[in-house]
């Protein structure tokens, strides 16, 4: 019996380091495809805040909790068993779904150009879609709905490079990287966007420190200085987020069409990378980063910019009346 028990044991110890082998195995191919999406999450943060501004301080953590929420079902109810149905089922349906997703990303981005230029006539177009919205409650729920939808795009994204960048292994081993990786930038992306839109309220608490050491007219300067500077940054990001929306979504058609042979576009925008990076010299990778953001911007603007006349004339009467027969009373 006790040689029994021994080898018993011996038998758990070995299944215990062969379990935390495996761990280990998921921990590191979560980091490795995370570290792949870095583009897309950056995008993710910067498009994030600018459906908090203009909202009283006291709801923006609400807020921003909310669309987190969404995000996490986003990416752990929907889209992780979806991508690992295609990958499995499909995989010729992935190209074809994210190339929507970049269309909706393009559309979304356009607007919000067309919103600067022409605002008399986009917030009609936004009006016509949504219809006005004027209770604070009603507006904040159109700007998480549409905030959770942006995210929606923008994690297809992030789990498509994710499975996309996994080696070959077992169904379980796949969901367990995806959920990791879901679950970490949801918490990377939301938690730095919590952040940075409190970040003016911290800097007023700073700014009003009554600390008599040595280091109270640094803090207070440090404060007054946030307090100033944050609402600079927040437009600025706003900005940022619009470009964000608008690179990647013509990025992805771009990938997509060459996915069905048309490389024509991407040639022609890899041509002009490199020849920047060779005009330059230095900062290669940035500046080709650079260039081809860039390029899959005009590609993503042009496209929404054609997108914003059809979704007026045809999607929104179509959007309305499905509305309508789905809120008529009935009789």
């Amino acid at each position: 019996m006790s040689i029994g028990l021994i080898a018993l044991l011996d038998d758990i110890a070995g299944l215990a380091k062969v379990a935390a082998a495996s761990l280990d195995d998921v921990a590191g191919q979560a980091a490795k495809a995370g570290t792949k999406a870095a583009g897309v999450v950056i995008d993710d943060a910067a498009v994030t805040p600018r459906y908090v501004t203009g909202f009283k301080p006291e709801r923006e953590l609400p807020i921003i909790w909310r669309i987190t929420r969404g995000s996490l079902k986003n990416k752990l109810v929907f889209l992780l068993p979806l991508a690992l149905l295609l990958g499995y089922f499909a995989p010729w349906a992935i190209t074809p779904l994210l190339m929507l997703g970049g269309l909706y990303l393009s559309y979304e981005g356009a607007e919000k150009v067309y919103e600067a230029l022409f605002p008399h006539k986009a917030h009609a177009h936004e009006a016509k879609l949504t219809g006005a919205k004027t209770d604070p409650k009603a507006l904040e729920n159109q700007k998480v709905a549409s905030a959770v939808k942006t995210d929606f795009i923008l994690s297809a994204e992030i789990m498509a490079i994710t499975l996309a960048g996994l080696p070959e292994g077992g169904l379980a081993m796949q969901a367990a990287v995806l959920a990791i990786v879901a679950v970490g930038i949801t918490a990377l992306v939301y938690g730095g966007v919590a952040l940075i839109v409190k970040a003016d309220d911290v800097g007023l608490a700073m700014a009003r420190s009554d600390t008599s050491s040595a280091l109270g007219p640094v803090i207070r300067a440090i404060g007054r200085g946030l307090v100033v500077g944050m609402p600079i940054f927040l437009k600025v990001l706003a900005v940022v987020g619009t470009a964000a929306m608008i690179w990647v979504g013509g990025g992805i058609i771009v990938h997509g069409l060459e996915q069905y042979g048309f490389t024509t576009i991407g040639h022609t925008i890899e041509l002009g990378a490199e020849a920047a990076v060779h005009a330059i010299g230095e900062f290669g990778g940035f500046v080709h980063w650079l260039v081809a953001a860039a390029g899959s911007g005009i590609v993503g603007l042009a496209v929404g910019a054609a997108l914003i006349p059809i979704v007026g004339a045809v999607v929104a009467p179509l959007w309305n009346a499905v509305n309508g027969k789905k809120d008529a009373p009935a009789h």
